[in-house]
């Protein structure tokens, strides 16, 4: 039997019926998809795809939905990274794990290690700021060095604007569903967990020490709607 077949299915069923035989080819085109998917998130250097000028990212959550507008101009390497990583699935399964109310939420740890390690070392160079990071501002997070940015972005909870002089820069807002955003469970800042340990065992670590942390379902990539 297969295993892209539905239990008490037999193949010569399969190939005698039409109906089933569709079944089973989707299955199998989803299943080759998702292989590619995860071969490309292990090359870096094949996700360089430049982003439309003005997209929209929306991540469901389990929480519910919320929505990011990114407009290139404010930081054209940021939202073209960003665009890459939605596109290809990065972020699907990654947790809440830094939610301090009144400062900022942030993710962008995935919970393969595997194909972490690989983007740990693909950092961008700093775009120039635009914007200040104001509430719902979206921007990706860094180390204190220049050029560090790699793949964890942070939604201000509030007008954090002296962030602006720690190289901190925007790339998108977020356009709906910041009540969602405000929602996300938050350990205590004592309690937090410990970035080395995802970065050493991903998502198993998270699930099992917080299996309360709020994480995100599936992001998609969809364009802004054409002014009327």
């Amino acid at each position: 039997m297969s295993e892209c077949t539905p239990k008490h299915v037999s193949l010569r069923d399969v190939r005698r019926h039409p109906a089933l035989r569709l079944v089973a080819a989707a299955l199998a085109v989803a299943g080759a998809s998702a292989v590619a998917a995860q071969s490309k998130l292990s090359e870096p250097s094949q996700l360089t795809e430049t982003a439309p000028d003005a997209y929209r990212a929306r991540f469901d959550t389990s929480k519910g939905a919320f929505v990011i507008e990114v407009t290139r101009a404010w930081a054209p390497l940021g939202a073209d990274r960003f665009y890459n990583l939605v596109k290809n699935g990065f972020y699907d399964g990654t947790r809440f794990f830094r939610v301090r109310p009144g400062f900022v939420v942030q993710w962008g740890l995935n919970g393969d290690t595997a194909v972490q390690s690989v983007w740990r070392r693909a950092n961008l160079q700093d775009d120039p700021r635009v914007k200040s990071n104001m509430r719902g501002f979206v921007t990706f997070a860094k180390e204190s060095l220049p050029n560090t940015r790699s793949t964890q972005i942070f939604i201000n909870y509030a007008d954090n604007d002296y962030l602006d002089a720690e190289g901190f820069v925007p790339f998108g807002q977020v356009i709906s569903g910041m009540q969602i955003v405000e929602r996300f469970f938050a350990p205590p800042r004592d309690k937090e967990p410990d970035q080395r340990r995802i970065l050493s065992q991903g998502n198993e670590y998270l699930l099992k020490e917080f299996p309360q942390l709020d994480f995100v379902k599936k992001a998609t990539i969809a364009p802004v709607p054409a002014a009327r």
